[in-house]
């Protein structure tokens, strides 16, 4: 519990500062935010805004880990180094992303081949080195493996896993679009995965040892909460009216660390619930384009993504980021209950047979 706490705390404190440091840096050179000229007419006024503070997030969170652990006497994991790893990564493809707007001066980064290629090499590469250097499980899960009985193999595993990374990055991405809504939403879900991971390092202590099946939670826990604490200090600038964006460089780093911890800790369709407020995000704008194309014009909503859509309705901004904030919260108190209830479940079913069975 110490660990959590110390990592928490330094990412939170490393990346306050870091974002303050940014927003300066940036001022002063002029780099901001171009803002897309098809989106609410509101957003204008943001242009220019300084962007790339996911660096502050993904720093604060490496540091916040990186330090805990060392304080802990160096106690790294594979696990953990590849989790953590693969958030870096995905923050330099984001990174380049953001640096080429702020080159081109207009709401374009790289072309949609490059960014994709990008996460494709992250993706894979999480996911086949994970494969072959841990012990993870090639099941997919619910809420922990052996649950379900569909074991997808190394090839299957690895592709379900690159595309979960894709899909939840952009996800992610999609939803950074009001001031501190991804960060405050990625809080919740962080939040989530450090008390799913130190609850299964617990049980690996006790009478259900084996039952998760995965030997580096306590290092994923420190992993969740350190970007938990990267997102917090960071939304302390971020919050509306934000002085800086996360950018492309957040975005896709909250969104692979959050597949990352889900492929992890065995809870691959825990996340969809979790991260409800990113599939939403993510549907709506399917929908949009799918209602687009079938009636020839007509849209299904004022805006995709759907965020967007209760801003032209009328909502003021704030508004719509702290209800979303408040289903992010409900989603993930639902998650972890389902957590819970299926551990309560299997700690009765264990207890009565004697013991945990393999």
């Amino acid at each position: 519990m110490i660990r959590l706490l110390v990592a928490a705390a330094l990412a939170i404190l490393l990346s306050g500062l870091g974002t303050r440091v940014l927003i300066d840096v940036l001022t002063r050179n002029k780099i901001g935010q171009p803002i897309r000229e098809d989106g609410p007419q509101g957003h204008q006024t943001k242009a220019g805004t300084p962007t790339m503070g996911g660096l502050a997030i993904v720093g604060g969170a490496a540091g916040g880990y990186v330090l805990s652990d060392l304080l802990a006497g160096g106690v790294f994991t594979d696990t953990g180094l590849l989790v953590m790893g693969a958030i870096c990564a995905a923050a330099v493809v984001g990174f380049a992303d953001d640096g080429t707007k702020v080159l081109r001066e207009r709401n374009l980064g790289l072309n949609k081949r490059m960014k994709s290629l990008g996460l494709l090499i992250v993706a894979f590469g999480f996911a086949i080195l994970t494969e072959r250097t841990t012990d993870v499980s090639t099941e997919v899960s619910f809420t922990r493996s052996g649950q379900l009985g569909i074991d997808l193999g190394s090839i299957g595993w690895i592709v379900w896993a690159a595309l979960l990374i894709i899909a939840a990055s952009n996800a992610v991405n999609l939803t950074d679009g009001l001031d501190g809504l991804a960060a405050g939403s990625g809080a919740f879900t962080f939040a989530a995965y450090g008390l799913v991971g130190f609850w299964i390092f617990r049980q690996e202590q006790g009478e259900l040892a084996g039952l998760y099946d995965v030997p580096h939670a306590l290092d994923l826990a420190v992993v969740a909460v350190a970007m938990l604490g990267g997102c917090i200090g960071f939304l302390w600038f971020n919050a509306a009216p934000a002085e800086i964006f996360m950018g492309d460089t957040g975005s896709l780093a909250i969104g692979t660390g959050l597949a990352a911890l889900a492929l992890t800790t065995n809870t691959h369709l825990l996340l969809p619930i979790l991260g409800g407020i990113y599939v939403a995000e993510t549907l709506s704008v399917m929908l949009q384009i799918a209602w687009f194309k079938a009636t020839g014009g007509k849209r299904l909503f004022r805006m995709a993504p759907i965020h967007h859509h209760f801003e032209l309705a009328g909502w003021k901004e704030t508004k719509v980021i702290i209800r979303f904030w408040m289903i992010a919260g409900a989603l993930t108190a639902l998650a972890v209950g389902l957590f819970y209830a299926d551990w309560v479940a299997q700690a009765d079913l264990i207890g009565s047979a004697g013991g945990v069975t393999e």
